[in-house]
């Protein structure tokens, strides 16, 4: 179970970091062509391309709004999960150390308890047979002259 456990940890972690590369390079991006942008001469522009630029500032610091007011409500969701998940967890303690005990208190039962008052019924018994009654009969065992290998040792030249 801890296996598991732990490659789920693993595959949750390699998800998240995959994700948050993902976001870093599009931040990186962005944020290199609204410096890009932020670099041009525009004390120098026509008052259209002044007011386009505003336009522009106005977008992007709404877009950034937007992905931070998503943000902080993902994150507000996240720790209330983590928080429901550490309760559920805390609840469930009781009955995993009850099922440890039962199993305990069952191990020691088992290994303790005297089996010889304990006597099993007459139709199992009658059902069961020993190993030795199981078996085949033996095969006669082949006579010595006609194997040259059981010949004692003491008779080969």
């Amino acid at each position: 179970m801890k296996q598991v456990f732990d490659e789920l940890l693993r595959f949750l972690h390699q998800g998240i970091a995959a994700i948050f590369r993902f976001v870093e390079l599009i931040w990186t991006w962005s944020v290199d062509q609204i410096a890009r942008l932020a670099a041009e001469p525009w004390q120098q522009w026509p008052l259209w391309k002044e007011l386009l630029l505003v336009v522009i500032l106005v977008a992007v610091v709404f877009a950034l709004y937007q992905a931070g007011r998503e943000l902080l409500e993902a994150g507000a969701e996240i720790l209330g999960a983590f928080a429901h998940l550490l309760g559920v967890v805390v609840r469930t303690l009781p009955h995993v150390l009850l099922a440890g005990v039962i199993a305990l208190g069952g191990v020691w039962l088992v290994n303790h308890l005297d089996n010889s008052f304990v006597r099993m019924p007459i139709w199992l018994q009658a059902e069961q047979t020993s190993p030795q009654e199981k078996s085949p009969a033996p095969s006669p065992s082949p006579s010595p002259s006609s194997s040259p290998s059981s010949a004692p040792s003491g008779q080969q030249k």
